[in-house]
């Protein structure tokens, strides 16, 4: 199983209905949607600059001081806001962790996530700012259970790029590659590292 199926089995039924709620939507389905495309791209931006050792190490470091995972242990009250620990108030700082991801791009991200979903702006910023810390307390909860060190959570990182362009190339079009193929020209990794800041650089 791949991490994109790892995180994609985050989205029970119950936290879907939950984020749809939270960001004032109508369809699950939809949110399901637009929830794939966000944990794509930033999956793929934090795998892309990984191949930096400076970047990699601040991942490794954010990993391991914050995101340890237990934010998925219960979900569906996390993103309701529900008995919330001290502890974990860095781990959910959806804002913070993408001003780290995105940069200045945060404006464009959402607009391309908007129309490919149907959600509006305001919408998919907020299932960004939810979703963001749910992509690094899966990579935090993979590198506790496997045991990995800085290399190895590179290696892992390394295997993301491969599978997102193998499922690219099974892809003839849709969601997927409109997410991560910004400019049309069908390079989707490439877009993604263009369109993404470098990771948590410190």
């Amino acid at each position: 199983m791949d991490l994109m199926d790892i995180l994609k089995g985050q989205l029970t039924d119950g936290v879907l209905n939950q984020l749809t709620k939270q960001i004032g939507g109508q369809d699950k389905r939809q949110t399901a949607q637009a929830a794939d495309g966000i944990m794509e791209v930033l999956l793929g931006s934090i795998a892309k600059n990984s191949r930096n050792q400076d970047s990699l190490s601040g991942l490794t470091n954010a990993l391991e001081n914050d995101h340890d995972g237990s934010i998925l242990d219960k979900l569906e009250d996390v993103i309701a806001g529900n008995n919330i620990q001290p502890q974990q108030k860095r781990a959910l700082n959806g804002a913070g962790i993408l001003k780290h991801v995105l940069g200045n791009n945060m404006g464009s991200v959402i607009d391309m996530i908007s129309k490919s979903s149907g959600l509006n702006g305001q919408q998919s910023g907020s299932l960004l700012e939810k979703l963001a810390p749910v992509v690094l307390g899966t990579l935090g909860k993979q590198k506790r259970q496997r045991n990995m060190d800085q290399n190895g959570l590179g290696d892992l990182l390394g295997s993301v790029l491969n599978q997102q362009q193998q499922r690219q190339q099974k892809s003839s079009g849709g969601f997927l590659k409109n997410i991560l193929d910004q400019d049309g020209d069908g390079k989707i990794i490439d877009d993604v590292a263009g369109m993404l800041g470098k990771f948590l650089k410190k």
